[in-house]
């Protein structure tokens, strides 16, 4: 439903782009533009602040206009440079497509990144289109996005003297005529791929997702943390459990440090199917004889007689969350639970757990970011995201976050499965469509096969975002070449007399 609203907005953007009167009214109206765009995706955040109203809630006004207004200024950038490089006219969707998705990449890079809503998100619903992602990825998606919603500005935009008319239109029917391409070839990938319920499996796993859902508020209560911890055990072992191989519990779900409290491994272990394990998030930290103490967001594997087969520390650590960014001039605390900054992991790694494929770890919003998912080296097999967005409750946010996880799949060519505290848990296959799920704000669990990987990987998979940055190069290039043949064209034109 919303590719149809990116028409419109990217259509009118285009035209207030050419009415701009000078580059800074560019910048101008992409900065507007964007603090529109970010403000309405991105609302939901204020949910975080207000699990601790008494603490955070006189800060939402400020963090949301500051968040929007800051991420505006790449959309703003992008305007700016779209008016350098083009003149007014059926060109300039050309020029926008390659400004916006450079936008995007440098807002998915600079500070840590932050590449969340990115455009090629609109075609989440129509898994036809995202499968062009197998090969440029959702920034690339991002470009051909831009080229298709600006399509009816350039069919309406008026040709300059001496310019053949069907000469500019043809932007705009060409852009059109991509559309049908990227749909047509993205049906026929999954044509060929056959329906989800032929999809393969992996013999001899079988898994069972855990879904709580305990809202952010009680989570990590003293009192009500030792019943969360047990009433998972009991989730974990109901009915059914006998045809289990793992366990798989959401983001932090032990209040306890794994590392050092041999009681909780012992009854995570009764959770672990023989042969198999519990694979948690969890706090993990240094011994508690060391000072000062060392926090990490983690993965863990345990196995049924209670040892850490393996584990994985968090590498993309949220600002403002999971540490204060330039703590000694921000004197601001972390929404997150205690006053220590978390630290952060080594980097993408692949985790080796018995009787299990090999499987890149990702915590949280680590997910997000397009061709930075797993270690090459490793060659996984599938990625398994651990999240809590109960921060953010009924909203938009955990749609957008579940979504995004979708993309990383068909870029890889690997299955993904996803495991949150509130929802939304499921399997996603390598062509990023859902073979099970476990909604938002439900308590369950999803007992589920593990899908199997591409024999051979994607395009991306190999050469991550380089076709997207070509792509975007050449978008530059024709714009400003488009530019000097019109300047040119124009100055050849007799003027009347």
């Amino acid at each position: 439903g919303a590719v149809p609203l990116l028409v419109i907005a990217f259509s009118g953007l285009a035209w207030l782009l050419d009415g701009a009167r000078s580059h800074w009214a560019a910048f101008a109206t992409g900065w507007w533009f964007g603090s529109g765009f970010f403000a309405a995706g991105l609302y939901w955040v204020r949910q975080a602040f207000l699990v601790d109203p008494e603490q955070f809630a006189w800060l939402i006004p400020f963090a949301l206009s500051a968040l929007a207004a800051g991420l505006a200024l790449f959309t703003g950038l992008a305007a700016w440079l779209a008016a350098v490089l083009s003149h007014p006219g059926p060109q300039r969707g050309i020029a926008l497509a390659g400004t916006w998705t450079m936008s995007e990449m440098v807002r998915g890079t600079l500070f840590g990144g932050f590449p969340w809503n990115l455009l090629a998100y609109a075609w989440t619903g129509v898994d036809a289109m995202m499968q062009p992602a197998a090969v440029v990825g959702a920034y690339g998606m991002s470009l051909l996005t831009v080229l298709v919603a600006t399509a009816p500005a350039a069919l309406t935009a008026l040709a300059d003297p001496g310019e053949a008319a069907w000469a500019t239109r043809g932007v705009g029917w060409g852009a059109a005529g991509l559309l049908l391409v990227l749909w047509g070839a993205g049906v026929g990938r999954l044509g060929l791929a056959g329906p989800v319920a032929t999809q393969p499996m992996v013999e001899g796993v079988r898994l069972r997702l855990v879904q709580p859902n305990t809202p952010q508020s009680l989570r990590w209560v003293p009192e009500l943390r030792a019943r969360h911890f047990l009433r998972q055990i009991e989730m974990s072992v109901s009915p059914g459990s006998d045809k289990i191989t793992h366990v798989i519990w959401p983001e932090t779900a032990s209040a306890f440090s794994l590392d050092w409290h041999e009681e909780a491994r012992r009854l995570v272990a009764k959770a672990a199917p023989p042969g198999g394990a519990v694979l948690t998030g969890v706090l993990r930290t240094t011994p508690p004889v060391l000072k000062p103490v060392q926090f990490w967001n983690s993965l863990m594997a345990i196995d049924h007689e209670g040892s850490v087969v393996a584990f994985y520390d968090k590498a993309h650590l949220v600002p403002f969350g999971e540490f204060v960014p330039l703590r000694n001039l921000l004197p601001l605390p972390k929404i997150t639970i205690g006053s220590t900054d978390f630290s952060s992991g080594p980097g993408r790694q692949t985790m080796h757990t018995p009787s299990l494929p090999p499987v890149s770890p990702l915590i949280c919003y680590e997910v997000i970011f397009p061709g930075a998912v797993v270690e090459q080296s490793g060659h996984p097999q599938w990625m398994l995201n651990v999240t809590n967005d109960a921060w953010f409750g009924l909203s938009a946010g955990p749609h957008q976050h579940f979504a995004s996880a979708r993309w990383r799949a068909v870029e890889q060519g690997i299955p993904l499965v996803r495991v949150a505290v509130t929802g939304i848990s499921g399997v996603v296959d390598p062509y990023g469509r859902v073979v099970e799920s476990l909604g938002l704000g439900v308590a369950g669990v999803r007992d589920v096969s593990l899908p199997v990987a591409l024999t051979r990987p994607p395009p991306f998979a190999r050469w991550g975002n380089t076709l997207a940055a070509v792509l975007d190069v050449v978008c530059l290039g024709a714009a400003l070449a488009l530019k000097h043949w019109r300047q040119r064209n124009k100055s050849m034109v007799p003027s009347r007399s």
